[in-house]
This record gives C-alpha cells, structure tokens and sequence, in this order.
C-alpha cells in the first residue's frame, strides 16, 4: 500500500478521488506548497547572459539564411 505523500497515512486502492493522497486535506496542502513555490526542481545554475541571449540570433545566422 502507498503513503500519503502528505501526511505518511496508508492510501485505499484506485477508486480513492484524492489519489495519491490520502484526502482532499492533503491534497489542498500539496498544491498549496507549490503555489507558494515551497517545492524547488533541482537545475544548474544558469548565467544571466545565457538566459536573454537567443540560441541562433548572431550575424552568422543571418548570413547562411540569406545564401539559400
């Protein structure tokens, strides 16, 4: 039987409307935590130059497209 992400408490079968949590608490809780981002996804550090930089929008580019 699985637990609860939640709260640790047994899960019922596949009929449970709340699955995988236990009850519509926790279910409210869990969505709650990532509304408030409490939950992070693990990601390398990114530089902020490579964020506002678009992959392919230097002169070179502009070049070869003009060639074909």
């Amino acid at each position: 039987m699985r637990k609860c992400p939640t709260c640790g408490k047994p899960v019922e079968g596949q009929e449970n409307p709340w699955r995988p949590f236990c009850s519509e608490r926790c279910k409210l809780i869990d969505f709650g935590r990532w509304a408030n981002e409490e939950y992070r996804v693990p990601s390398q550090h990114i530089n902020p130059p490579e964020v506002t930089e678009r992959p392919g929008a230097d002169e070179s580019d502009e070049d070869d497209r003009s060639s074909r």
